[in-house]
C-alpha cells in the first residue's frame, strides 16, 4: 500500500467515524429542545445555535485551507 492510498483510506475511515459521532451528538443536542423535558430561554437556545453554526463555519474553512480557531462554548 503506497502512502497516498494509505492517507486516503485513513481519511475515509476517520471521516466516517468522526462525522457519525458528530451527527449522533447533534441528535442529542436537538433532544434538549424538548420543552416538556427541559426549561431554557430563547436566548440560551440562540447561544447554542450560534455556537454550532460558528463551529460549522470553522469546519468549512478548514476544508478550504483556512486557519482553524478552537473555542469552547459556555452559556452566558
Amino acid at each position: 500500500m503506497n502512502e497516498t492510498h494509505y492517507k486516503s483510506a485513513n481519511f475515509k475511515r476517520l471521516a466516517e467515524k468522526r462525522t457519525n459521532e458528530i451527527l449522533d451528538l447533534l441528535d442529542k443536542l436537538a433532544n434538549l429542545g424538548n420543552k416538556s423535558n427541559y426549561e431554557y430561554t430563547s436566548e440560551e437556545a440562540k447561544q447554542i445555535i450560534h455556537a454550532v453554526e460558528s463551529k460549522f463555519s470553522v469546519v468549512k474553512n478548514a476544508f478550504n485551507g483556512k486557519v482553524v480557531v478552537k473555542k469552547r462554548f459556555e452559556l452566558l
